[in-house]
């Protein structure tokens, strides 16, 4: 082999065959992944070992493994390649127009932000927002996502995090129900609206913690939802109370559907975060979604005013 040029890389065809044969140690398969011939495959693997001046590959019977020296390169060149796409993936997002890729879960998509977008639109037309709602956490290089609405305690090490709002839960019921309640006492006489989607929000969606802290006996006459848009949807046919999250229900309060009896309300450390990679926050779209989002989402705390928070 030729002597190795250390200021010099060899090919990017010998390096992503290299990359993918090592994930696969099988040089038919990467070359399937590559749309290349295993022949091809093994020429560009051969150029790598020549510019490098060693063997990555024992070719072994029917199968290849890595060498020392390949097990080494292998995890770099991966990440690298990982870089790579991630850093492609967002200059051709760029280039293609002057949009925005918002993440957030189903319940305050539909019930808080989406009503809101047409004052944004109507703010900032040259900014094309796109969302995506999901439960899942999404990764920002992997799902091509610019910024994340969080909530939650939240552990965003390694990410810009802008906190938006603390919430809180309190029981909601409709207008018709509201004279039956004067007291927490009042609500374990109705039937009491479960919410258990499991996880951190427990707390928040369940009875249990509100119950305890207002010595309220809590009944389990109520039906079982999975999601909390349902709770509320059933709650203001006047069948329940539910315990209500202000940022999902604040829609269904300003419209008078729901309405708040008690002052008596649950305040954990739950929060709205605005997160995105770092440096990503300097993005002239990004800083104008901020202070767009920052701003409606302060209105909320009007709401918080002559509450009895524990």
């Amino acid at each position: 082999m030729s002597t190795p040029h250390p200021d010099r890389l060899p090919p990017l065809n010998a390096l992503r065959a290299f990359e993918a044969a090592s994930r696969h140690l099988s040089f038919a398969n990467a070359a399937a992944e590559l749309h290349v011939t295993p022949a091809a495959l093994s020429q560009q693997i051969k150029s790598l070992e020549a510019h490098l001046g060693a063997p990555v590959f024992l070719r072994l019977n029917r199968r290849v493994e890595l060498t020392d020296i390949g097990r080494m390169l292998a995890p770099v060149v991966s990440e690298g390649f990982d870089t790579l796409l991630a850093a492609w993936s967002a200059a051709l997002r760029r280039v293609e127009k002057q949009h925005l890729t918002v993440t957030a879960g189903p319940a305050f998509m539909a019930g808080w932000l989406a009503p809101r977008m047409g004052s944004f639109v109507t703010a900032h037309p040259e900014v094309e927002l796109r969302f995506t709602a999901s439960l899942r956490m999404l990764s920002f290089e992997r799902d091509e996502i610019d910024l994340a609405i969080r909530f939650g305690a939240g552990d965003d090490e390694g990410y810009f995090s802008e906190e938006l709002f603390v919430d809180w839960v309190t029981p909601m019921v409709a207008p018709n129900l509201a004279e039956r309640i004067k007291s927490p006492q009042d609500v374990g006489h109705l039937p009491m609206i479960q919410q258990d989607s499991g996880g951190m929000l427990q707390d928040y969606e369940r009875w249990n913690a509100w119950c305890n802290m207002f010595d309220v006996q809590k009944n389990d006459d109520g039906p079982v939802f999975t999601t909390p848009d349902s709770a509320l949807t059933y709650a203001v046919n006047g069948s329940g109370v539910v315990l209500g999250r202000l940022s999902l229900a604040q829609h269904l309060l300003q419209a008078g559907q729901l309405v708040m009896p008690l002052r008596e309300s649950l305040r954990r450390s739950l929060r709205y975060r605005l997160v995105c990679p770092l440096g990503k926050e300097q993005d002239q779209n990004v800083q104008v979604f901020r202070q767009w989002i920052k701003g409606e989402m302060a209105a909320l705390e009007n709401w918080s005013e002559g509450r009895l928070f524990v």
